[in-house]
């Protein structure tokens, strides 16, 4: 198990901090922290796009990040409502 710092925006979509190194799917929980505890308050703007700049040249990281998503769009898929 291993926990990952990451940042939520009020989209939903989530922006990891850090690289994750995963051989396989994996499942998550996440926990959202309340405002003062969050990193978010701790990078400026210019950091914060620095630091999704360069995740997205992370070509395996991208390409791992769309796996996953394709792979819950077929489980959501299978759900019954």
């Amino acid at each position: 198990m291993q926990t990952i710092e990451a940042i939520i925006d009020p989209n939903g979509n989530i922006r990891p901090l850090e690289p994750i190194n995963i051989a396989e799917t994996r499942r998550a929980i996440i926990t959202i922290l309340d405002a003062e505890e969050s990193a978010v308050t701790k990078l400026s703007h210019e950091e914060l796009e620095a630091a999704y700049i360069q995740m997205a040249q992370d070509e395996e990281r991208e390409r791992e990040a769309h796996e996953w998503a394709e792979a819950m769009i077929g489980d959501v898929s299978d759900e019954t409502r």
